[in-house]
């Protein structure tokens, strides 16, 4: 049996929120090259899990 769920009463959060790749390279401060390849993987839009997995991010570990 199927239910149908409306959009409206979903409350999105966190890691499901749509972003631009634009603004995900600038708050993680992503190449122009990095950039430029998940803009090709995804588009102009993701979520932000998405991005977060693919993304390739620099260490914030001291060494």
């Amino acid at each position: 049996m199927s239910k149908h769920i409306d959009t409206a009463d979903l409350n999105v959060q966190g890691a499901q929120q749509v972003t631009t790749i634009t603004e995900f390279a600038l708050q993680y401060k992503l190449t122009s090259d990095e950039q430029l390849r998940l803009t090709k993987l995804f588009g102009m839009f993701a979520t932000k899990h998405e991005l977060l997995m693919n993304a390739r991010l620099k260490s914030r570990i001291r060494h």
